[in-house]
């Protein structure tokens, strides 16, 4: 059903329909923006080990303050 889906040419024409759509002046920020969010979602992935929860002691006297 989707057997060659990811031909050159099909890549193309969707760059082509997003400059369209957004524009050359936008495609630097869209970008930015993406590449952010995949470093982002890569160090919240690599860190997920790393996350310590704090005793229910410390919460309560947050909550006490």
């Amino acid at each position: 059903m989707f057997d060659g889906i990811f031909q050159p040419i099909h890549l193309i024409l969707v760059l082509l329909i997003v400059l369209l759509v957004f524009g050359p002046g936008k495609l630097p920020q869209i970008g930015a923006g993406l590449g952010k969010s995949i470093r982002d979602f890569k160090k919240a992935l690599a860190g997920k080990d790393e996350i310590e929860l704090k005793p229910e002691s410390e919460d309560k006297k947050t909550e006490e303050k």
